[in-house]
């Protein structure tokens, strides 16, 4: 009699550990089914990350080089998540699983929502494009056949001042008296005598955050209010200031940092000559200012 019960027991215990009643097998079932689908999400995401990645490559490296808008960093791409909201599923089966595919989902949520205001400001600035390019300094400052670039952006020796220090612009030799043209449309925001080294200086705003200096002026031809195009002439070449000899040193702004001028002479020069251009301005020689 004991040996039964005990045999029963046993056989209980067997049954119940060991053999999956109908309702396990389903359960069993559906969540293979379950894991199957769950790594053919997973896959799916990865790719859509891959996709998502290629489109970020482009908006920085492409689209906003066409509209010279400064590429949106990683960081506010991808913005920050709480951990907060996955502590509920981390005692879950698979937790670490669910876990990583939640957050990369929520990543992909901030990412596509970035690009997606990126994309409303290039279009934007697509619908405002011949005003922006109106409004670029794409010539060159001084006729070409009676000048040329002798001190490009970068270090570079002062002659007066003795010493290496950033120069913010570009140097371009032209006889006293020569013409200088506005590189843009704008309206003239100084025009007067610099404290600054600059001597008799001019300054333009164009608008879209570019604005552009011309120093060492000889002559201004223009006030402060005054609206100029493209081309227009505001001032003759001279050497007042801290300058050594007669030139116009000439800088663009875009959105308040002194870039490299010779990066928008693209409308005013062949292949042949932009390369030149180039070449001379990345020669590290002494300013003339």
């Amino acid at each position: 009699m004991a040996f039964g019960l005990v045999f029963a027991v046993v056989f209980s215990f067997v049954i119940y550990y060991f053999v999956d009643s109908p309702k396990e097998k389903i359960l069993k079932s559906q969540l293979q089914g379950y894991e199957i689908e769950y790594d053919r999400l997973e896959k799916k995401v990865d790719l859509m990350s891959d996709v998502l990645e290629d489109i970020e490559y482009r908006d920085n490296n492409v689209y906003r080089v066409i509209f010279m808008a400064e590429p949106l960093d990683d960081g506010k791409r991808k913005g920050v998540g709480s951990n907060e909201k996955y502590q509920q599923i981390l005692n879950s089966t698979k937790s670490e699983l669910i876990v990583g595919t939640a957050k990369k989902v929520d990543e992909l949520t901030r990412r596509l929502y970035s690009q997606t205001k990126s994309i409303d400001e290039l279009f934007n600035m697509a619908k405002t494009k011949k005003e922006r390019f109106i409004c670029m300094p794409a010539i060159l400052p001084l006729a070409k056949d009676v000048s040329s670039l002798s001190s490009g952006f970068g270090l570079r020796y002062h002659p007066i001042l003795q010493i290496k220090r950033m120069h913010t612009g570009i140097d371009f030799t032209a006889p006293t008296g020569t013409p200088i043209h506005a590189t843009a449309d704008g309206v003239v925001v100084e025009a007067d005598r610099s404290g600054s080294g600059y001597g008799n200086a001019i300054k333009i705003n164009h608008g879209f955050g570019f604005e552009t200096l011309y120093a060492h002026l000889q002559k201004i031809n223009v006030a402060a209010g005054k609206k100029v195009k493209r081309g227009d002439i505001i001032g003759l070449v001279g050497s007042t200031g801290l300058s050594q000899a007669p030139h116009l040193h000439y800088e663009v702004h875009q959105n308040g940092k002194q870039v490299n001028p010779v990066f928008f002479f693209f409308n005013d020069l062949s292949a042949e000559e932009y390369e030149q251009v180039l070449e001379l301005a990345n020669k590290e020689n002494q300013s003339l200012s």
